[in-house]
């Protein structure tokens, strides 16, 4: 069950929602791109009805496994379902808000915490950035400290570095306005996370 645990554990902070953050930014590239970014973000700002479903890959630099995942967001609310082969055919499901999280799949769950990051800890005695990574998923900056970011030649975010993490933005789905990423690398040595989105559904 361990090996279920570090796929979880570095899957779970791809979730939730995300925000326009206030922070300095350091940007590779001409300001008009860091202005197209921040209208990018304060079009999605409020964006919180939405359905993503895709594929996952983690590794923590000593196990690793894929499997498919539907994430729901309703508002405050949020389901995170994963299931695939590496996980032995279990379904783990991560829903919450907030009035607290639960974590069900896993041996003594469901577990129940007062948020899902708390809860991780508790479950595994790991730190994961859940609240940076809910807004990086979208392809936005996270509200929690400076960030750097680096443009492709579509304009868009290629690069995104910050609180210590490197998300990388391989591809978009540009026929979107604004524009949603569709495969997201994040690392963090020794975690890395492969997220390709096959749908977005935004309500």
């Amino acid at each position: 069950m361990k090996r279920h645990f570090r796929f979880l554990a570095v899957a779970v902070p791809l979730l939730l929602a995300a925000c326009v953050p206030q922070q300095a930014t350091r940007i590779k590239g001409d300001a008009g791109l860091l202005s197209a970014q921040v209208a990018r973000e304060q079009a999605l700002a409020h964006t919180d009805h939405w359905t993503l479903q895709g594929r996952l890959g983690v590794s923590d630099g000593h196990a690793g496994g894929s499997g498919s995942l539907t994430w729901t967001q309703d508002g405050d609310r949020y389901e995170f379902v994963l299931h695939g082969p590496a996980l032995s055919g279990a379904d783990f499901r991560l829903s919450g808000g907030p009035d607290g999280a639960t974590l069900e799949g896993v041996n003594g769950g469901p577990l129940h915490g007062p948020d899902a990051e708390a809860l991780m800890q508790r479950a595994l005695g790991w730190t994961v950035p859940l609240h940076d990574l809910r807004a990086w998923v979208l392809g936005l900056r996270a509200d929690s400290g400076p960030a750097e970011l680096a443009f492709g030649d579509n304009r868009l975010p290629s690069l995104l570095t910050q609180d210590g993490w490197s998300v990388d933005y391989r591809t978009w789905d540009t026929t979107r306005q604004p524009p949603l990423p569709t495969t997201v690398f994040a690392a963090r040595p020794p975690y890395k996370v492969r997220l390709s989105i096959e749908a977005w559904s935004l309500h």
